[in-house]
């Protein structure tokens, strides 16, 4: 869920947080990876797969409430968690929500 605490939304280290335990969670381990650093490029070492493009997008849409257009579905945006943080937090000020 995006809003915490009454109004105040979510900081760029909670963002980036989120997305890192999601990917540890639920596309990591299948992969035998149990760590990464956020900047380790996750498209690279093969634990984001086209399907697991497909997780994160769902993830972003409902956790972050954001919109992800065909478009942004590019490898930059995905690589590492530093760049999926960059660009949640894009979509998150286009929807009127900027990160704190």
């Amino acid at each position: 869920m995006l809003e915490k605490k009454g109004e105040e939304l979510m900081t760029e280290t909670e963002v980036n947080e989120q997305i890192h335990k999601f990917v540890l969670e639920s596309l990591a381990w299948r992969e035998g990876i149990m760590d990464f650093a956020e900047g380790d490029s996750l498209l690279d070492n093969g634990v984001i797969t086209s399907l697991g493009i497909y997780r994160l997008v769902t993830f972003f849409e409902e956790n972050f409430r954001i919109h992800v257009p065909d478009d942004d579905l590019v490898p930059h945006n995905f690589r590492t968690i530093t760049d999926m943080g960059r660009y949640v937090r894009e979509r998150m000020a286009v929807a009127g929500r900027p990160a704190g």
